[in-house]
């Protein structure tokens, strides 16, 4: 079982309240953030003594008496991204380096950080939350101006139709700069912030995610290319078959190569990766990997390997270190702090939620709310609630884990893709595998990577 990680305490300080512990969580927060002249966005954790003194996220401070113990943790701010032409670079759509916004309570030191900046071919952004119009050129803008006012007046529409090109012209580019295949309703937002923007063009015309698509055919574009009927094998040529689109949250699905590599240098680089892995020079390692990224990329989509042959192509990939940087490469979302920040976040919910349950399932999770009711470590509570979330949302837990003892391990050459836990004599996990296709592809887990990783192959 893994060592606790220690949060990093920087200050600690005594709080006397004028009045009762206030009634709300926000409250309690603002009336710290006030008396400590504190700034920016916190999260309330409680020390729990009936967990050994560990922190918890506070839901309630009903739970809260004197001279208890409360812990500010800074949390990331939010972004609100801005579609903007991608040749006309604006402040607005600068990226927030991700080491900025990372949670204090990091167990990384600083000497052991390698900052590598995101190369231009890469998105560093996911489809805006509030889509944004991006300014057209000055001639276009001058018409826009006058029909908006003449619609104000007199509800005219558009009377102009030659602007039409550039208007979908920019927007294609506005929208590949964050997704290469928009969806209906990622269009939709498009369009209704188009209109709302510019209403003297209501009525009077439609967008369709084709035209970004057409007018981008004569671009390379690894997305657009794989697609095509020229990028299909001989036996695939057809348009609606066997199509590779990102999944949810995938924003750099299939990036370009970077600025002047080829196959031929991207594979080199694979190649020296084998010796530096056997060297064990980490930092190293990590500028290949993200140098190769668009490389590696391109052979699991268009190639689906199985999973033995793409570990012995790419060995550094299969540790825990890089399967964290690959997922933030692929999502831009830092993997291990967001999954533990929204752990924490809900298991309280999730534990009066699978309280309530009745019935079959709730003789089922009977013995995991025994192991909840005594005193736990955090690894193990939280191990508790997520295998207790599969079995209330009626999955089964045996298609995902393997539970087996030390002595009398199990037989993995028929598990397609399974958890296999190891578990010693006081039946806390010892060994935390994961199995892909008959073989181990990644040994001696952590808890935490063997809680995420359970998440993200259940979800």
């Amino acid at each position: 079982m893994s060592a606790p990680t220690h949060l990093r305490v920087r200050q600690v300080y005594k709080l006397t309240l004028p009045d009762e512990i206030p009634s709300t969580v926000d409250k309690l927060l603002a009336a710290a953030q006030n008396h400590f002249q504190l700034e920016g966005s916190y999260t309330v954790m409680h020390m729990d003594k009936d967990f050994d003194n560990q922190f918890f996220t506070l839901t309630s401070t009903d739970v809260v008496n004197d001279k208890d113990t409360i812990k500010l943790v800074e949390t990331e701010p939010s972004v609100i991204l801005t579609l903007t032409p991608i040749s006309e670079p604006s402040a607005s759509s600068t990226p927030v380096p991700l080491d900025q916004s990372q949670d204090e309570s990091s167990s990384a030191s600083s000497s052991d950080t390698i900052i590598l900046q995101p190369s231009a071919e890469y998105r560093s952004e996911p489809w805006p939350t509030n889509v944004v119009i991006p300014s057209f050129s000055y001639g276009v803008e001058m018409i826009l101006e006058a029909g908006n006012q003449a619609y104000q007046r007199d509800g005219s529409l558009l009377q102009d139709p030659s602007i039409y090109s550039d208007i979908l012209e920019k927007l294609a580019e506005a929208i590949y700069h964050n997704q290469a295949y928009p969806s209906a309703l990622q269009q939709l937002e498009v369009v209704e912030a188009l209109l709302n923007k510019h209403p003297y063009l209501k009525e009077r015309g439609t967008y369709s995610g084709t035209y970004g698509k057409l007018k981008r055919r004569n671009v390379p574009c690894p997305e657009l290319h794989i697609n095509s009927l020229k990028g299909k094998s001989p036996g695939e040529r057809h348009p609606a078959k066997n199509c590779k689109k990102p999944k949810r949250a995938e924003v750099n699905f299939l990036p370009p190569y970077p600025s002047g590599e080829t196959n031929d240098s991207l594979e080199r680089d694979r190649q020296e990766l084998l010796n530096e892995v056997k060297k064990d020079n980490a930092k190293l390692i990590k500028e290949k990997m993200a140098n190769t990224f668009s490389y590696r990329r391109l052979k699991v989509v268009s190639d689906s390997p199985a999973a033995a042959d793409f570990k012995e192509r790419w060995p550094a990939l299969f540790c825990e270190a890089e399967i964290k940087e690959e997922f933030g490469r692929i999502t831009t979302i830092p993997l291990e702090q967001t999954f533990m920040h929204k752990l924490d976040e809900y298991t309280p919910k999730v534990i009066k939620l699978i309280k309530g349950k009745g019935g079959l399932v709730g003789i089922k999770m009977r013995p995991l709310l025994d192991r909840l009711s005594q005193k736990q470590s955090i690894e193990m509570r939280h191990e508790t609630v997520i295998r207790s979330l599969i079995l209330y949302l009626g999955e089964k837990e045996e298609e995902l884990f393997e539970d087996c003892l030390e002595d009398s391990r199990s037989d993995v050459s028929n598990h397609i893709l399974k958890i296999l836990v190891v578990h010693g004599a006081d039946e806390d996990p010892v060994d935390v595998s994961i199995l892909v296709e008959g073989h181990e592809i990644l040994v001696q887990q952590g808890a935490t990577v063997l809680r995420t990783l359970a998440h993200c192959s259940w979800d």
